[in-house]
């Protein structure tokens, strides 16, 4: 397939489906726009400083401008839009996040919380190339030796350099503190074989972050250089959600990894579940966004939407589907808020971040199929954008831990009794 999709591709989409684009709904009612103000019925923004409202004004105007007009094609084709995504992203300056010095933005993360979700509201692979890449830094930024961090965290805050975070395995998914994985120590390099899946950027990372047990039996992480021998990636193909996100397959065979490549303070699965804790975060942010996406398209169409001779959002059914899907949007955008408060502050629970996670993914998928319904049968065309949300919502409510991990997490926490398996 060609690279790069046509700006006008909504539009085709639509004069192919005989009906109307929902991009002239959305603009007409003025629900979207270049810079459009998000939806905010509590005064949300009221919490927010200036430069964490311009922050996502810039991500929303990259969103809106470069990736919205396009993504229907390229979600149609399973085909991954690196030429918009990289250079839009560098450009954007907000790859590291809330991480400070070596070149990262040092943002708040309430801001960082922003960011992911105007990144979702476009597609979820602009969220999930960012954080793939931006897990990778933290970790370096967290646990790395100085000379780790001032070889890999410049050029990955510029983009100029991707990382890969491999820790999820054939068989060892929400059981993540058993992996298969395993490292021994030869001289003065280490010794990686294992095999990693459902790993994002794997192809074109510089560098892919494996999790592995070491002979003492303990987890390490191990920082695998792009073309290191013994290293096999394998796209993974088929998938009816996170379409545009490419995902591979890691099998490593005796990948020798020099003894600096080891992230050298990271010991055991406690360091990788602050890590996956923050993960949480951010994905509870882009479920948000992906809500909010929902929502704008599903108002816009029923405001330009007439049946029996009015528009459809005057019918008190339509109204009703609306007025749920904007309450629930607003209880998300308010844990997503006070969630980054707690973690700029110091005083978040990994507990709280698992209910953030938990709640809102799984109302993402419940505003999804609602928005879909106020369309009707053309709920189901990807130029009105929700059905492409809507199935990306299955892929972003797996992200970072199910919600029957999270259930346990929490459960765990309120009632002293640990119920996993």
């Amino acid at each position: 397939m060609s690279g790069k999709a046509s700006h006008g591709e909504e539009a085709d989409f639509a004069s192919r489906n005989g009906g109307t684009s929902v991009e002239t709904a959305l603009r007409s009612t003025n629900v979207l726009g270049a810079g459009a103000t998000p939806v905010d019925f509590y005064g949300v923004d009221e919490l927010l400083t200036e430069e964490e409202q311009a922050l996502r004004s810039r991500v929303r105007e990259f969103v809106d401008a470069e990736v919205l007009p396009v993504i229907a094609g390229y979600w149609e084709r399973a085909e991954y839009p690196k030429d918009i995504l990289i250079p839009g992203l560098a450009r954007l300056g907000v790859m590291g996040g809330s991480l400070e010095g070596y070149g990262c933005p040092g943002m708040s993360t309430v801001a960082e919380g922003l960011v992911s979700a105007e990144m979702a509201r476009g597609d979820i692979a602009v969220f999930a190339v960012a954080v793939a890449s931006g897990m990778v830094m933290r970790a370096i930024h967290s646990w790395g030796s100085e000379e780790c961090r001032q070889r890999w965290l410049p050029e990955m805050a510029k983009m100029d350099k991707l990382g890969a975070f491999a820790l999820t395995e054939p068989y060892v998914g929400s059981d993540a503190a058993h992996l298969k994985t395993h490292v021994r120590r030869n001289g003065d390099h280490y010794i990686l074989n294992g095999a990693k899946r459902w790993i994002g950027n794997a192809r074109d990372a510089d560098i892919i972050m494996v999790m592995a047990r070491d002979e003492d039996g303990e987890i390490g992480a191990f920082l695998v250089e792009k073309g290191s021998p013994g290293v096999e990636t394998s796209f993974m193909a088929g998938k009816g959600a996170a379409r545009v996100v490419p995902s591979f397959d890691v099998t490593l065979e005796d990948v020798r990894v020099p003894i600096e490549n080891r992230i050298e303070g990271f010991r055991g699965f406690r360091d990788a579940g602050k890590l996956l804790t923050h993960g949480r975060f951010l994905v509870s942010c882009a479920s948000l966004g992906q809500a909010m996406a929902c929502y704008e398209a599903a108002l816009a169409y029923a405001m330009d939407r007439e049946q029996f001779g009015k528009p459809i959002a005057s019918f008190q059914l339509v109204q009703q589907k609306l007025v749920w899907m904007l309450t629930e949007i607003t209880a998300m955008q308010l844990l997503c808020w006070r969630l980054g408060n707690l973690i700029d502050n110091g005083r978040m629970k990994p507990e709280q971040a698992s209910m953030a996670k938990m709640n809102n993914a799984y109302k993402t998928r419940q505003i999804a199929a609602a928005a879909r319904d106020v369309m009707g049968s053309n709920g189901i065309l990807l130029e009105n954008r929700v059905i492409r949300q809507q199935a990306d919502a299955e892929a972003t409510f797996s992200f970072e831990g199910t919600d029957h991990v999270q259930t346990l997490v929490i459960g765990r926490k309120i009632t002293r009794h640990n119920s996993f398996a």
